[in-house]
């Protein structure tokens, strides 16, 4: 039951992990583009309804799920046996034992196969993710988690920085897609050479935001996008 238990909540972990980057590589593509399968459209158009919120909102969500996850994957990984006793694990010394009792190869563990792994894959296959059915359910999970209020106090941390800070919406800068599209800003495709942020490659060449011929000047031609990359 342990092992399956592990799994389960890494598998979890990782899709969370995951979505999160997905949500991010599509939320400021126009939104004809998000999702190319009945439970993507659903992914996005729950997602991005209204003005917004369910991002904000499923990051809350995620992180509670991803928090408890983590709590019961610590309590499978994590181990309390005394030193000296003779009942080290594999044999190894006493002192590697001390320190492996702190649970540090529970975190190495977790972060390489529950965060990074997914992270990266994510970052590659973003629709992949946007697709999986699996995604819109723990979508629904992790809105529902942040609509019980557990941790209504981020909004409320989250408006005063916004207030101290001034910060804005990104499209106050560069505009939304389509009024970038309209001004002829359009938003370069990146090719799989200059796209460094993602595996080599993968199957989504992504989006150069808010790049300097964006913010400078009408672009009248994709030569002349192409020229000022």
């Amino acid at each position: 039951v342990s092992v399956f238990l592990f799994f389960f909540f890494m598998a979890i972990v990782g899709m969370l992990e995951g979505m999160q980057i997905a949500f991010f590589a599509v939320a400021k593509l126009p939104a004809e583009e998000r999702g190319t399968s009945f439970f993507g459209k659903k992914t996005c158009d729950l997602l991005f309804k209204g003005n917004g919120e369910n991002l904000p909102g499923f990051m809350i969500g995620r992180q509670l799920t991803v928090v408890f996850s983590f709590f019961l994957v610590a309590s499978i990984t994590g181990l309390n046996i005394t030193p000296g006793e003779g009942e080290n694990i594999f044999g190894i010394s006493d002192g590697a034992q001390a320190f492996l009792n702190y649970g540090f190869h529970g975190a190495v563990i977790t972060t390489i196969l529950a965060s990074i792994t997914w992270q990266l894959a994510a970052s590659a296959f973003p629709m992949a993710f946007l697709n999986n059915p699996v995604t819109y359910i723990l979508l629904c999970i992790a809105l529902f988690l942040e609509f019980t209020g557990l941790c209504a106090g981020a909004w409320v941390l989250a408006r005063v920085e916004k207030k101290v800070q001034g910060l804005q919406y990104d499209e106050v800068y560069v505009g939304t897609p389509e009024e970038r599209m309209a001004n002829n800003h359009a938003d370069k495709e990146l090719t799989p050479d200059q796209d460094v942020g993602h595996l080599t490659g993968g199957g989504f060449t992504g989006h150069l935001c808010g790049s300097h011929d964006a913010l400078d000047g009408p672009i009248k031609s994709k030569d002349a996008i192409d020229a000022a990359a």
